[in-house]
């Protein structure tokens, strides 16, 4: 039963009952939250493939290190605007912007 499973197995079992439906589109709203590191690294994996079989993946996170290592794009919001854009990596070097926004 689906509520008998771990967080991260909860997490995994609905990123397969979205895929079963092929999407262009995968929307994820921090799938990292409350995980064990290990679990954070399985999730990632399987993003990671997600998007090699071509579904684009739109990801909500707080988990920095961890939005970042599967990103091309990153969006900062702030009070429902958005207050920085850049490629993944451009905002990894960006100690104002992480700074100002995100505490980092």
């Amino acid at each position: 039963m689906g509520d008998e499973l771990s967080g991260g197995e909860q997490q995994m079992l609905a990123i397969g009952r979205a895929l079963l439906m092929n999407p262009e589109l995968l929307l994820m709203d921090e799938p990292s939250e409350g995980l064990a590191p290990l679990v954070v690294a399985d999730i990632a994996k399987a993003i990671r493939e997600v998007r090699q079989h071509g579904t684009s993946v739109l990801l909500v996170e707080q988990n920095l290190p961890f939005g970042l290592s599967l990103a091309d794009r990153c969006y900062l919001l702030s009070k429902g605007q958005v207050v920085h854009e850049s490629t993944a990596e451009a905002l990894r070097t960006n100690r104002g912007v992480t700074t100002q926004y995100l505490g980092v």
